[in-house]
């Protein structure tokens, strides 16, 4: 199926957007991300001050890994993407860059410098950051931690090995915030605080 890439961009006369990347559904067993930003996207009225990309569902498959049996949060290019065994859990691919989802953000990013991308997983209830030695990192994790009401963590605490983190944020000093839900609550009761995160993204940040 086809990765859609929603665009919104500055029409409020801001001279100095910013440009900021959300996607959803990296692991297709963690649905949520979509949802929530599909829900945020009805409203097609807002005025905005940044640029805005919204990708609703990166992995169309209802597993962890893609259609090909990969997980794409080890397949990016990183200095540190290591080849494991197939049947592995966290199976990386073959070679990195090797999947269509990886290849295209890899490529958007590429195209686009991007300020700030936040990616949408379940289920630890954290907010994780990467890309510390650009200033924006820290501050845009507090501020995502104060609407969502999830503490703070640095380490994920385990290695990621081609991941977006990894890749974006520590190589490419790109701030990347990986938020991950509390899966234990409605979808629609975890929307309430997207919209005001969403709305943040595009009017304050």
């Amino acid at each position: 199926m086809e990765i859609k890439l929603y665009k919104f961009l500055n029409n409020a006369n801001n001279k100095t957007p910013k440009n900021v990347l959300v996607v959803g559904v990296i692991h297709g067993d963690e649905p949520v991300g979509e949802f929530l930003i599909e829900e945020f996207l009805k409203n097609q009225t807002r005025t905005i001050k940044n640029n805005l990309f919204y990708i609703p569902r990166l992995n169309f498959s209802n597993k962890r890994k893609n259609s090909s049996g990969v997980d794409i949060n080890r397949n990016f290019p990183s200095k540190n993407w290591e080849l494991t065994k197939k049947e592995d859990n966290y199976f990386g691919g073959f070679e990195p860059n090797s999947e269509i989802e990886t290849n295209f953000l890899v490529n958007l990013t590429n195209e686009i410098k991007f300020d700030a991308i936040i990616t949408i997983h379940t289920p630890y209830k954290i907010i994780n950051y990467d890309g510390i030695n650009n200033p924006i990192t820290l501050p845009l994790a507090k501020k995502i931690s104060e609407f969502l009401n999830y503490p703070i963590e640095a380490d994920i605490g385990y290695a990621t090995p081609g991941s977006m983190g990894t890749y974006f944020g520590v190589e490419r000093n790109i701030p990347i915030i990986t938020i991950e839900c509390d899966e234990e609550i409605k979808k629609e009761e975890l929307y309430k605080n997207f919209e005001k995160l969403f709305n943040y993204l595009e009017k304050e940040f």
